[in-house]
């Protein structure tokens, strides 16, 4: 599977800038391949987290235009539990949600409020450096890892070295997207290299 990697890391587009949950069949279609997804893409609600779940993804990401509703995120993480993952995605100290609903939050008040909540992980994305191959932010990342939550790391994070920082930063795992889409990451080296580091 992917060279190894645990999962993969579905993004609908569609939902994210048309409000369709579009991709189902592509998460069904690579769930019945045995390949565990973790989908992700502007998902706000139980109802696209259950769609997501029934489809067969492993893990589901609520999006960060979710958590301007505090209570009604809170009550979606206690539902979900450990096949939630919280997306929180970030520009300096701010949660910045991309696509039709823009957010601006505190990062370090909306971690909290996410841990309160009950949250089992966080996906902390630097959206500045996502597909950019700049490598990865760790500022916002360290406060998430503050957290005492396991965090994954995303954006910007385009080689082994990028990976080894997000790592030794104490960060659980990563999202490694156009790198190794486009070849510039070999995704079995990394993980090599990562398993002997």
């Amino acid at each position: 599977m992917l060279a190894g990697a645990p999962r993969l890391h579905v993004v609908d587009l569609d939902l994210a800038f048309a409000g369709e949950q579009a991709s189902l069949d592509v998460i069904r279609s690579i769930a019945e391949l045995g390949v565990p997804v973790q989908a992700a893409g502007a998902i706000v609600d139980a109802k696209h987290v259950q769609a997501a779940l029934d489809a067969g993804a492993d893990r589901v990401v609520l999006g960060s235009a979710a958590l301007a509703d505090v209570d009604a995120s809170a009550d979606v993480i206690r539902r979900f539990g450990t096949r939630l993952v919280v997306g929180i995605e970030v520009e300096g100290d701010r949660v910045r949600a991309r696509g039709r609903a823009p957010t601006d939050l505190a990062l370090a008040e909306t971690v909290e409020s996410v841990v309160a909540a009950g949250a089992a992980r966080l996906l902390v994305t630097a959206v500045g450096r996502v597909g950019t191959l700049a490598g990865p932010d760790l500022g916002a990342l360290t406060l998430a890892i503050g957290s005492g939550l396991p965090v994954i790391a995303a954006g910007g994070i385009a080689s082994i070295g990028g990976l080894s920082a997000v790592k030794d930063a104490g960060a659980e795992s990563a999202v490694v997207g156009r790198a190794a889409l486009e070849g510039e990451l070999d995704l079995a080296e990394a993980l090599a290299a990562l398993a002997d580091a």
